[in-house]
């Protein structure tokens, strides 16, 4: 068994920068576990500055200097966190309390609505059963309702840190697009010299990670400004609460749309009943979830790797469960990562055993 160890060893871990390459990966995962928390600024105002770099280098090729272009899009960053923080979220946030004080006349009439079913179907369902099914239901909203009190309460605590953070965040976006690259160069100055398989998965995963990020965060913003627009056409309510939630809904791949649904059509039944309102609703969201799928994310993520649904699904289980909103975002692109690391890795032989499957873009 030693023996079996000992050639597994050698064969993936006698190379100088292979054995560096783990104890970075290990030191960085150690950092984002044991100090995330502190940290959540700057790994928030990394990815702020990864989002604009892009526009930054294309006002930059259009003839501008640096710096213009750096305060330019950090003036459009600014003034766009600023329209969402005071005309998005308080907007949102009162449909959200309105949604609340609406909860007890929608459990009543689902209550009412059940009791009917042992009258239509006795041969089914019995009324004890029914009573049992809303008792349950009851249950668990009471407790659904104790936590969210709980972290109201607890979250009060935490204000004065989200303060911090808007101010924090955008002067950190703003030296990390000014001084970005200097900064890699000086974490680089650091390495071997001879980095031959560091350099190949970042160039592997540069191009990839920054097309996922911005992809992503532009499907956000359309599918949710999309699915606002077309809700309040249809005069539905929390048309700005359900965009927010069907925006972020395309975070989770394959499952996040499914699951949004569930709201969306209970909104819209309890405004329309099952009226031909309530039928154009879903269509209109049918329309834009294929739209997404079909259109919007292959003409974003045209330059995505190839993951198989499965490996994508492990992916957002496992980092989501790691890192939370963090974790969910980042999964593609740290399954992307870990796939490039193999792909270059010694002794893999440059080869990774692909899924049947395998081959189609994916978000």
């Amino acid at each position: 068994m030693r023996k079996i160890f000992g050639k597994w060893i050698d064969r993936y871990f006698s190379d100088e920068e292979a054995l560096l390459l783990f104890v970075l990966l290990a030191v960085g995962l150690t950092v984002i576990i044991t100090l995330g928390q502190p940290l959540a600024p700057v790994f928030a105002g990394i990815v702020l500055a990864f989002l604009m770099q892009g526009s930054v280098d294309w006002l930059v090729s259009r003839g501008l200097s640096h710096l213009p272009a750096v305060v330019l899009v950090f003036a459009a960053f600014v003034g766009f966190f600023l329209a969402l923080l005071l005309f998005v979220m308080p907007l949102a946030w009162k449909q959200l309390v309105t949604l609340f004080n609406e909860l007890p006349r929608m459990v009543s009439h689902v209550q009412s609505l059940l009791l009917l079913l042992p009258q239509k179907y006795p041969d089914f369902i019995s009324e004890s059963q029914v009573r049992e099914l809303i008792q349950l239901a009851t249950t668990e909203l009471s407790q659904a309702g104790q936590w969210v009190l709980t972290f109201s309460l607890n979250s009060l605590g935490n204000l004065v840190a989200l303060l911090i953070y808007v101010v924090l965040v955008p002067i950190l976006v703003f030296f990390f697009l000014k001084d970005g690259r200097k900064l890699v160069g000086w974490w680089a100055s650091f390495l071997p010299e001879r980095r031959y398989m560091m350099t190949k998965v970042w160039r592997e995963m540069d191009d990839q990670i920054a097309n996922y990020i911005r992809g992503k965060a532009l499907e956000i913003l359309i599918v949710g400004t999309v699915t606002f627009v077309a809700l309040a056409f249809l005069g539905v309510n929390y048309a700005a609460l359900l965009g927010i939630i069907v925006g972020f809904s395309v975070l989770v791949p394959y499952i996040g749309a499914a699951l949004v649904t569930l709201p969306v059509a209970l909104i819209g039944f309890f405004q329309f009943g099952w009226g031909p309102e309530f039928m154009w609703l879903m269509v209109a969201y049918g329309i834009i979830q294929a739209l997404d799928g079909n259109v919007l994310v292959p003409l974003l993520f045209s330059e995505a790797v190839n993951l198989h649904p499965v490996s994508i699904i492990v992916a957002v289980l496992i980092f989501g469960s790691l890192w939370g909103f963090w974790g969910v975002f980042f999964a593609i692109p740290l399954a992307t990562l870990v796939k490039a690391i193999l792909n270059a890795w010694p002794g893999s032989q440059n080869q990774v055993a692909t899924l049947p499957g395998d081959g189609q873009p994916q978000p």
